[in-house]
């Protein structure tokens, strides 16, 4: 099977009691295994959904139902290995984000291996956000696909509806569990299995029916007591302590300073509860982050092997950023909001981009293969490219980008808001349609800025200077 090229995500998920608005937010860092992999960003129409679906990499073919709903979706621009169509919001305000790839144990692999030609995160999104109008029928779909398909990898998926948060993970080939994220807690989930505490006779939980007895008839529980899905299905590698933990723990520290762990721990909290509430700015920071004010930083000052300890969650193999947003405080006609940015995170901002919309703008879903900074993809791989050279020295310049950047953003979100009682029902797609592209075109035009600005000022500062009164 061709192998895949996607992977290495970082998640956050706040419930609606913990977001600073009251909505519900699922996100995610959508990482490669290559630095630069073009995505777009467009909206799939009931026409264009397929009716029989075959993926690229495992060939496995799944009839779908007829009744496909519209959504917003991020594939690769590159089809050769599949769609990949990572993240979306569908015309019932339904958020789905797959995946964050996770690990597993040979214990459970013995029990129920991989299937090589079943399901994976090429696959995910497209066999489901289209037919499911609530986050928990989102994990039951997929818990049946699991059921009769199998999968080839181990993966996290996120789901949302304006109520509730839910998480699956994959277990083995056929095996699965999920949990319903508590209103007012949130998660950091790294590239291992993140559950940790889970109660079979809960509400706010769900699983493939086998697997309690799969647990006891098997002997995988390695606790004394209580039943610890990340230590009976998940890994506790030296891996772990330098690829995944470090990225949880950040997140935690940044939501409660006042917590006292270390970021090599294999037994961080799953479930966990801020000092304060949620806001889009706080979860793109955390998605953005480098250990900042750390001896771990990339960009900092300590010593090398303390700044390359780690890996760190903003890395040059961000391919997007996804901040999925389901509100309450608005009608439903504007309540989805898919937050965006594409490249390596340190040097761009998510736009709140209307799910509610039949298309999205030219510089979000053109982008291809080609090198072009007409699109958005690729002005914010060279923007990232550029600042990585001499951080310190350009990072005033982001600061103040994302500033004002924001800040626009949010005035024409607040306007758009506020007119849509003024639309027509017939009306109201076509208007926000013209809120995105207003949106992408300021966006398109600051990042070009801040480009601009950092060429001009870092060309005074290049080694190849001859300083002399001529």
């Amino acid at each position: 099977m061709t192998k895949r090229i996607k992977g290495s995500c970082t998640t956050i998920l706040v419930g609606k009691k913990a977001s600073i608005d009251g909505s519900t937010i699922i996100s995610r860092n959508d990482d490669g295994h290559e630095a630069l992999d073009p995505e777009r960003f467009v909206v799939v129409n009931p026409e264009d959904q397929p009716k029989h679906y075959q993926s690229v990499l495992s060939q496995v073919q799944v009839d779908l139902p007829d009744n496909p709903m519209r959504y917003t979706s991020i594939p690769n621009s590159i089809l050769t290995n599949g769609v990949w169509a990572a993240a979306g919001i569908n015309s019932d305000n339904v958020a789905m984000s797959a995946t964050e790839t996770i690990t597993t144990n040979p214990r459970v692999l013995g029990l129920d291996p991989y299937v090589d030609n079943g399901l994976g995160e090429e696959d995910l999104v497209t066999l489901v956000l289209p037919y499911i109008h609530s986050a928990k029928e989102g994990v039951l779909r997929l818990g049946e696909l699991l059921k009769d398909y199998g999968t080839y990898e181990p993966n996290g998926i996120a789901f949302a509806d304006n109520d509730s948060v839910w998480w699956l993970e994959t277990i083995g080939g056929h095996h699965w569990a999920a949990v319903r994220i508590p209103d007012d807690a949130y998660v950091v989930a790294s590239n291992r299995m993140s559950i940790d505490q889970f109660d079979f006779d809960s509400d706010d939980t769900l699983c493939s029916k086998d697997l309690q007895e799969m647990i006891e008839d098997n002997g995988l529980n390695p606790d004394f007591e209580g039943t610890n899905l990340r230590h009976i299905f998940g890994s506790a590698s030296i891996k772990d302590t330098v690829y995944n933990n470090p990225r949880v723990w950040f997140g935690q520290k940044y939501f409660n300073p006042e917590t006292e762990h270390d970021p090599m721990e294999q037994d961080l909290p799953f479930i966990c509860h801020a000092d304060r509430k949620i806001s889009i700015e706080d979860v793109k920071f955390v998605l953005s982050s480098h250990y900042e004010n750390t001896k771990y930083d990339v960009y900092g000052d300590g010593a090398e092997s303390d700044k390359t300890k780690f890996r760190p969650i903003g890395i040059n193999r961000n391919h997007d950023v996804h901040i999925l947003q389901i509100r309450n405080n608005v009608p439903a006609e504007i309540a989805g909001i898919h937050w965006l940015a594409f490249g390596a995170n340190t040097f761009n901002t998510v736009v709140p981009f209307y799910s509610n919309v039949n298309d999205t703008p030219a510089s979000y879903k053109n982008a291809d293969g080609t090198f072009n900074l007409n699109d958005m993809y690729w002005l914010s791989c060279t923007t990232a490219l550029l600042g990585d050279t001499n951080y310190d020295l350009y990072v005033d310049f982001r600061n103040t980008f994302e500033l004002e950047a924001m800040s626009s953003y949010r005035k024409i979100q607040h306007d758009t808001d506020a007119d849509i009682k003024k639309q027509s029902s017939a009306g109201v797609q076509k208007y926000l349609e013209e809120a995105n592209n207003k949106l992408a075109n300021d966006s398109l035009k600051r990042q070009t800025k801040l480009l601009g600005d950092m060429v001009t000022f870092g060309s005074e500062h290049m080694k190849l200077r001859y300083n002399l009164n001529d």
